[in-house]
């Protein structure tokens, strides 16, 4: 396995971690992104690599800095 194939799995975790924490359901979430609960699922699970851009959606709708997400 590659070195950077974790990182959509640690991202996955954190974003995960952070929603449930402010109590967004994952479906909220997606919606506010901007993408569908499938997608939302498959990102907290590491299974797709999300965009920038989404990735910046999402800390934009969790009130994050980009950064705090790796």
């Amino acid at each position: 396995m590659r070195k950077n194939a974790k990182l959509p799995k640690i991202l996955g975790k954190r974003i995960q971690k952070i929603r449930k924490g402010i109590g967004l359901t994952q479906e909220e979430l997606a919606e506010k992104v901007g993408i569908s609960r499938a997608y939302m699922g498959y990102i907290e699970q590491g299974r797709y690599s999300a965009s920038l851009e989404v990735i910046e959606k999402i800390a934009k709708v969790l009130r994050i800095k980009i950064s705090d997400l790796f």
